[in-house]
This record gives C-alpha cells, structure tokens and sequence, in this order.
C-alpha cells in the first residue's frame, strides 16, 4: 500500500493543531504521505478536515487516538491544588470521556480514509476488519515487540515502530513506565527478525541520512514530525517554533507533567518543577493544565507550555514543505548512491 507514494515519507499525525490540513496536504504533493490527527478534535472538526483532503485528491491518513481513562485518585486532586496555588488559575477535572471514539470511526468509514492509523492502543479484529472492508489501510502505532505482536494479530496491515528518540506522546498500549527503552534503529532490527508486516519506522529522523539507514535496517518507510514543525503549513504557533530554534532550550526530556501520559518534549521550568508530582492519570490531566498552557502561550511564555520535540530537534530548520522535502530527497539520494 506504501508503493504508490513517490517518496517513503509519512508525516507524523502531530495532535493539537499541529498537523493542518495543509501540512498534510503539502506533504502528499510533494510525494509523500501527509496525516491528519484526530485527536482532541470533535468529530465535526475533523469532518471538515476529511472532506478537504478527499477534494485534493491525494492520499493522506487519518490518526485516531485509542479511549484511555486512567483512575482518578488522590494524586491528581493534590496535583490541581499545587498548580493553582502556583499558577492562581482555576482548574477544572473533567469527567472521563472517549474522544469521540464511536463518531470518529465511523467518519472514517463513511469517507473510506485511504490510511486510518491508531495510538495508545490497538483496536480490536472486528473494528479493524471493519476498517479494512472500506478499502482503508489500517496501522497501529506501537513501542516494543509485545505491541507489535498484538497489533499484528489483531489484523493491522502495518505497524509504525516509535522509537525512544520521538517527540510528542510515547505511543505505548498502557500508561505505565517502560521497562527499557529502545532505539529506533534496534527497535526496527528486532521487529524484522520476526515479521515481515510492513514497518513505518518514528523518532528522530531529522534528514535524509536518518531516513536511509532506517530503511536499511528494515523499515519500509519512515514517519517524521518535528522535522516539519517549523515548516510554514504546520500549525505550530510562533512561540512554540521560536522555542525550538531559538536555542534557549538545549535538550528535550520525557515527562507526564502536561498530560499525566510520558511525552518528549524541551525540557522546560513546568517539567522540571512538577515531574516528581505529576500523576499518571491521562487524559484528566492534559485537561486540567490546559488553562495554564494557553495562559503560558499568551504570556509568550514557552517554560510553562508543551513543546514537543524529539531528540534531534536542534537541526530543525524552517521553510516550506517543498523546501524540507526537496532537502530530504536530495540527502537521500546522496546516501543511497554513496554512504555506506
């Protein structure tokens, strides 16, 4: 299903406005496979979204994240009374919902989404099966060879392999620390010694050397995000791509501090004050920092906010889609015709 892109290049399905409609539809012009991120958005938003690319004509993906309530306990009640009294903004616990789980999948039913992939979980054979009858290719997003199992037996046509190096959310089925953490390249060495399901190999990939020796080691194609977020079409707002760039912030670090799940983003004064107190409870606590990220964003303040990022976030450069594309092309073909 990946041979009829002109380059084996995903972009990665980056949530919280980052991945717009026209990011995603850049990359598919330019050859490669762009992404809509489902996540946090009601089904009507999404919808919009859709309808937009199937216009376009192109292949692009829809990502869907899988429901996951943690417990609500004591932690994030003492949690939200520390913030407030640091931050002096009311927050609010919100109640367990399922993103729109049933709504979203039905839209991309409905409107037979060419690639439908999943994060946090994996669906169940009936609901994949489901997908698959629509003509959608269906990938699962996992982070050990545990989850690429079940995600295979499950039905998934390919799996995307999240190395440690990623930015953003640490794709794992459940939300507890990782017994090791593995390295993309190892990562996708493992997997190929057991199977031959299709591999999407995410986390770190900044240039078209990365993407080389991804598919070297095995992968068939690989997925980037922070590569394209200081791209013009991506929906990253201007303190965040300042922040990136602006070399203030020298390494990234995974923490639960925003979102009660383990995500990777630049090591910043909120991660650094909260790690040792933040619950792993998702998503109650994405919702009830919240207000203090949007203050943090309009203040211009990037130490309060979520900047996701992976590893090699440093060589980040900016400019159009076109422009990072052609870039990445030229890498690649350097690497294929002379690197070892």
């Amino acid at each position: 299903m990946f041979s009829n892109l002109k380059y084996p290049i995903i972009q990665a399905p980056m949530a919280g406005g980052i991945a717009t409609v026209d990011l995603a539809l850049a990359v598919s012009q330019n050859g490669g496979l762009g992404f809509l991120a489902a996540g946090y958005k009601t089904p009507e938003a999404i919808e919009q979204e859709i309808i937009k690319c199937k216009e376009a004509a192109l292949p692009f993906g829809v990502n869907i994240f899988v429901p996951q309530n943690d417990s609500l306990d004591e932690s994030l009640y003492l949690y939200k009374e520390r913030l407030e009294e640091d931050f002096q903004i009311p927050l609010t616990i919100p109640k367990p919902d399922d993103d729109y789980w049933t709504e979203k999948l039905e839209l991309v039913k409905t409107y037979k989404v060419p690639y439908v992939s999943f994060t946090f979980g994996c669906p169940t054979n009936e609901i994949i099966e489901q997908i698959k009858e629509n003509g959608s290719y269906v990938i699962v997003t996992v982070t050990n060879l545990e989850e690429a199992k079940i995600a295979v037996q499950q039905g998934a046509d390919a799996i995307c392999l999240q190395g440690i190096e990623a930015g953003g959310h640490r794709a794992t089925f459940q939300n507890v620390d990782e017994e090791s953490y593995v390295p993309l390249m190892e990562f996708i060495s493992t997997v190929r010694k057991e199977m031959a399901v299709p591999i999407i190999a995410a986390g770190g990939i900044i240039n078209g050397k990365d993407i080389h020796l991804a598919l070297n080691a095995g992968a068939d194609v690989v997925q980037l995000g922070t590569a394209f977020l200081c791209t013009e079409e991506s929906g990253a707002n201007p303190v965040y791509k300042q922040a990136l760039q602006s070399g203030e912030f020298t390494e990234t670090a995974l923490t639960r501090t925003f979102s009660g799940r383990l995500a990777r983003g630049l090591k910043n004064e909120f991660m650094v004050k909260y790690e040792s107190i933040a619950p792993a409870i998702y998503p109650a606590v994405n919702t009830l920092t919240q207000p203090i990220r949007a203050k943090a964003l309009k203040d211009q303040n990037p130490q309060a906010m979520s900047l996701w990022a992976s590893t090699r976030f440093k060589e980040i450069q900016s400019g159009t889609v076109k422009e990072i594309f052609d870039r990445l092309i030229k890498e690649l073909e350097l690497c294929r015709s002379s690197c070892i």
